[in-house]
Parts: C-alpha cells; structure tokens; sequence
C-alpha cells in the first residue's frame, strides 16, 4: 500500500511539472502580452513558442547518452525554476523583447523536461501499470494547465505578474526538490546513441509506408488548422471585448480546461461505444461549429455569461476532437515503433496548428475579429471533407495496444 502511494505521488508531481511549464510557454505568455499591449500580430507569433515541443524528438536521443532520466528530470526542474523567476524583470519592465527570449528557452528546457519525464515514466513502471496510470498522468497534467492559465493568471490579475512568475518558480523548485527525494532510481540504460538514432530513421521509413499515408497525412496536417486560427487569437479577442485577466482567467482558465477534459472523456466513451469510422465525421463537425459560435460573439457581442457558454462549448467542442485526433493518431502506429509513430504523428499535427496560429495574428489585424473566426471556419472545412471521405482502409476495427502517450497533446 506504501509503495503504490509513492507511486502515485511522483507520477502526479512529475506530470504536474511537466504541465506547468507547458502552460507558462503557451497560454500565460498569451494573456501576459495580450495585458501588455502587444499587436494581434505578435501574439499569434506566440505560436512559434510550441515548436521545441514539435522538434524534440530530433533530440530526445540525448537523453540516453548524458546521464540518467531522474538526473535530467531534476536538473530541468531547478532551471526551469530559475528561468521563470528571470520573466520577474521583462515583468516589472513590460520588456517584450527580453521575455520572448526567455518563454523561447523555457520552452527548449520545458520540452527536454517532457521528454526526461515520459522516458523516466516507461523505465520505471512496467506496461501494465504504464496503462493503468494513464488516466492519472492526463488529470494531473490537466490540473498544471489550470492552475497555470487559470489561478496564476488570476493572481497576475488580483496582485502582479511578478507575483504570479515568482510563485511559479517557487512551485518548479518545491517539486525538483520533491523529486529528489522521493523518485525510485532508474535501471541503468542498455541503448547506444547510435541505437537510439537508428530506431528514429527506421520509425520514419517505416510510418510513411503505410497504405494510405497520403490521406492520414492530410488529416493529420489539416484537422486543427481551423481550431488553431481561432485559438491564437481567443485571448485578444476578449480583450477586445474589454475582460480583464481575472475575467479571462476564470474564462479560459477554469472553465475552459474543465469543460476540454469533460469533452476529451465524453470523445473517448463515444469512439469507444461507435468506433472511430461512424464517430469521425460528427465529432469533427461539432469541434468546426464551435469556430462559428465565435464568429457570434465577436458579432453580437453579448453579455459575459453568453462569452461563458460560448468558451465552455467551444472547449468541449476542442476536447471531443481532440479524443478524435489521438485515437486516429494511436492507429497509425504499427508494430514495435508504436511510441515513436505516436511521436511522429503528434507532431506532425502540431507543427500545422504552430505554423497556421503564428500567421492568424496578421490576418485578424487585417480583417477585423468577426471576417477571422468565418476564414478560420472556412480553414476547417477540408478537415471536415476528410472525415467525409476517409477511405475506409484507414480504420481497422481489431483492438491495438496503445502505445506511450505524450500527455501535452491529451
């Protein structure tokens, strides 16, 4: 009983940290450069904050070769710490161009830190209790994110953002310092680099010769390019309609990570009552109208509880397709490459929704907020072709095993 409460508690507490600096880099920055004036051009250039996420695997063989994952885990926490305690000056001193520096090295050492956790996490755990912690890694992953967008924004709002950037480091070194202490030590690696880059080339090859790869890479490619257009700009547009942080934080803080994790379960319960081939289409249409609901609000701009509903249901719409994508992801893996064709998946589709959320900043500034959520709606219409007419080869109804998820992308 011992054992399965330390367990328990590092697996939490690493996902937990492995959350809190994602959210630092791509949801706090957003609200901290909305608050200091920045252009919509600029804050959808905050987008570009997300690809150390989508190229790490290019050096995740790193890991094996300098030390030990535990190590890592617990050298990335004390910098991390260290890094965020530094957005305390840019803070005081509204510097924009120095905290794009910064939020630009936290995210490299967040993304070497995600990579230290999920290797430390398959080391230690066998596959079964891999699969049946799951479910944990995703809720405390979750909880980082909403106590990042949602209460340190808040507290940016109530107190300073030096108070908010000062409490997240402290919560970064509260958390190596746990770590240090209660993290079992890892069983000695047995890969080579050389192995390791190996493993990756074979993954590729082996991924892209998949029949009907053409389609599932247009899919892949394709199915946020809407969602992420409207994404980019959701903290501007608000506001644009005149809420301040608190607002916003409760907004897409709280309401919007309870409501996504709500529609994530929901997605997950009705691909597995249907299957992915009858749920595709409806799910993904929902996550599109959610687009237009936006396209509404910047049009009537309504009362606070109308914004509610609206960010609530568009967030929910946002978890449904994300339970589409990851399962779509999972059976695009094959054989004994199943993690790293996850990883080549996921990433994949996040460097789209990276590429077209740094340019929608440019386009909302051109056209005005109500003609940008209708041309991001009109970006999500190939998705929703897709969906339509996916060539049933891409569905296989027998069970697979589920390969290692990345929890950022739950």
């Amino acid at each position: 009983m011992r054992k399965k409460f330390k367990t328990f508690s590092w697996i939490v507490s690493t996902y937990y940290a492995e959350g809190l600096p994602y959210s630092l880099v791509q949801q706090v920055s957003v609200q901290f450069f909305t608050s200091a004036g920045a252009s919509l051009q600029i804050i959808g250039l905050l987008s570009f904050f997300g690809l150390p996420w989508n190229l790490k695997l290019f050096w995740s063989p790193l890991i094996d070769l300098f030390a030990n994952k535990k190590r890592w885990l617990i050298v990335m926490e004390i910098i991390l710490g260290a890094v965020t305690a530094l957005l305390v000056w840019p803070a005081q001193h509204l510097n924009l161009d120095l905290a794009t520096k910064i939020f630009v090295l936290m995210a490299f050492m967040s993304a070497t830190h995600d990579m230290s956790v999920d290797g430390y996490y398959i080391q230690i755990l066998n596959p079964s209790d891999q699969a049946a912690f799951s479910g944990m890694r995703v809720a405390a992953y979750r909880v980082a994110m909403l106590v990042g967008n949602g209460a340190l924004v808040i507290l940016a709002g109530w107190a300073s953002w030096t108070a908010c950037f000062l409490t997240a480091a402290a919560m970064m070194w509260g958390l190596a310092a746990f770590h240090k202490h209660i993290l079992p030590a890892p069983p000695a690696a047995t890969s080579h680099q050389g192995q390791r880059w190996r493993a990756v080339r074979e993954a590729f090859s082996t991924y892209i010769q998949q029949p009907g790869i053409v389609w599932a890479l247009a899919f892949i490619l394709l199915f946020r390019a809407g969602d992420a257009m409207m994404f980019a700009m959701v903290t501007p547009f608000l506001n644009h309609l005149g809420y301040g942080l608190v607002t916003r934080g409760i907004l897409t803080g709280t309401v919007g990570t309870v409501t996504g994790i709500g529609g994530a379960l929901l997605g997950g319960f009705i691909i597995s009552r249907r299957g992915l081939h009858n749920a595709l289409f409806p799910l993904t249409f929902i996550q599109s109208l959610a687009i237009l609901a936006y396209a509404w609000l910047a049009w009537a701009t309504p009362s606070v509880w109308w914004v509610g509903i609206t960010v609530a249901f568009e967030q929910l719409a946002a978890g449904l397709g994300t339970a589409v994508l990851m399962v779509f992801l999972m059976q695009r893996c094959q054989g004994s490459y199943q993690a790293m064709h996850f990883a080549i998946g996921s990433a994949l589709m996040s460097v789209a929704a990276t590429v077209v959320g740094g340019f929608s900043g440019f386009l909302a500034a051109r056209v005005g907020f109500v003609e940008f959520f209708l041309l991001a709606f009109a970006a999500a219409l190939p998705s929703l072709w897709l969906a339509l007419r996916m060539p049933i080869v891409l569905f296989r109804d027998h069970q697979k095993s589920i390969p290692a998820l990345d929890s950022a992308d739950l």
